[in-house]
């Protein structure tokens, strides 16, 4: 379906088909970290635990995930990526039947560890999909992935919910693990072959992915920006289903699942952000969603009683997150064209260790202080990019480039 890679640069234009596809898969895989959310409700009664305990489900799968980044990622710069990417489709698809058969909360939790780390599928296509990609067009063509992921998590609570009302909660799980299958299979024969890689050492690959974090400043910059947005969106994804489930809202299942689809907003800030990230708007980006992340959680504190306010506050949260992962990942991915795969693995593992606190943070935080607790922790979160926006504007620009930078110094 496209060219054979001999190296790290591509010269061929990367099909419109294969960036579908790829997007698509990549939605898919990245679903298997959210189909818990909307049912921790339903997940508690069955293994009868309360808020806190239910919700280190999505901690052990986000942090299944920073593992998987670290440890798995890097990878993609050293073995073809075809190969490695269905693999970790048929270890999903094991994972999730894992946590199809869990027989009680912590088994759950070690399986859900399992599907976090097979989903960095995903965080192996899309540098891929960058490599693929000429120069002009790459922040679209990451935009466009980044579409298909945000679907991917969109439908998953939905999909969740629906499939919970109808089969009960782990369903979705028998249903992920044969989809994954599939997703496998097809991948195989569409993803591009490649040629020989950079021979490296698997302990040089996994250390010089966290050495980037040291060398690269704008890296640096750019993981602390994704933290924190990830740490906030988890504080309300991890909660969100226990307000709903009880009063005054007392939703089922299914009706909890359909407010994923009310983050559709951070589909049209993504895009947004792709183009703005292509004509050198990063700052721009970065500060309207660091306004947006923290602004949203005052609307969803009103949300307690009001729905009008919950759903605005939702949509205005998952415009500020996406938009500041995309202007990330758009920056990020010019810095180091030779080590793509090591430089998403640095800053994917800050991003999802950030989301793992936060949805640590906020599942003990709703059982202390309720709404209002989750609502403050979310805001703070939301002014420490902004703390880290000003910073930067303060802070004396570079004066030369750094040896292992091969672009000229972008803004953060």
């Amino acid at each position: 379906m496209a060219a054979t890679n001999t190296g790290s640069q591509h010269t061929q234009e990367l099909p419109r088909g294969l960036v579908v596809l790829i997007a698509v898969a990549t939605g898919a895989v990245v679903a298997n970290l959210y189909y818990a959310q909307p049912v921790l409700h339903q997940v508690a009664r069955t293994f009868h635990s309360g808020p806190g305990s239910t919700s280190t489900i999505i901690t052990a799968t986000q942090v299944g995930y920073a593992a998987g980044l670290l440890l798995v990622v890097p990878l993609g710069d050293l073995h073809p990526r075809r190969g490695l990417v269905t693999r970790l489709f048929c270890l999903s698809a094991l994972a999730l039947i894992g946590c199809a058969l869990a027989p009680n909360l912590w088994i759950f939790a070690v399986a859900s560890i399992l599907v976090g780390g097979a989903s960095v599928a995903g965080q192996v296509m899309i540098p891929f999909a960058a490599d693929l990609a000429p120069e002009e067009r790459r922040g679209r063509v990451v935009a466009r992935i980044m579409t298909g992921l945000l679907l991917g998590i969109l439908l998953a609570r939905t999909v969740s919910g629906l499939v919970a009302q109808a089969a009960g909660w782990r369903a979705i799980y028998w249903l992920s693990a044969v989809l994954m299958v599939v997703f496998a299979a097809v991948l195989w024969r569409a993803l591009p072959s490649e040629g020989a890689r950079p021979h490296r050492s698997y302990r040089e690959l996994v250390g010089s992915s966290l050495r980037l974090l040291v060398d690269e400043p704008v890296l640096r910059r750019r993981a602390w920006h994704g933290a924190c947005a990830f740490a906030a969106f988890s504080v309300l994804w991890t909660t969100l289903a226990f307000l709903l489930s009880g009063s005054p809202y007392r939703y089922s299942n299914l009706v909890i699942g359909l407010f994923g689809l009310v983050g559709a907003g951070g589909i049209l800030a993504a895009n947004l952000a792709g183009k703005l990230a292509d004509s050198s708007r990063q700052t721009l980006t970065t500060v309207v969603a660091g306004v947006l992340l923290t602004g949203s959680f005052a609307l969803l504190w009103a949300g307690r009683t009001s729905l009008a306010f919950l759903i605005i506050g939702i949509v205005v949260l998952d415009m500020g997150t996406q938009g500041m992962q995309i202007t990330n990942q758009a920056v990020i991915y010019a810095l180091r064209p030779d080590a793509r795969s090591r430089i998403n693995s640095a800053y994917m593992v800050c991003y999802f260790l950030g989301g793992a606190i936060g949805s640590l943070s906020a599942g003990a935080l709703y059982g202390a202080h309720g709404w209002a607790g989750v609502c403050i922790l979310g805001a703070g979160l939301g002014l420490l990019t902004l703390a880290m926006s000003a910073f930067d504007r303060l802070r004396p620009p570079a004066r030369t480039q750094t040896s292992s930078t091969i672009s000229s110094p972008l803004p953060s």
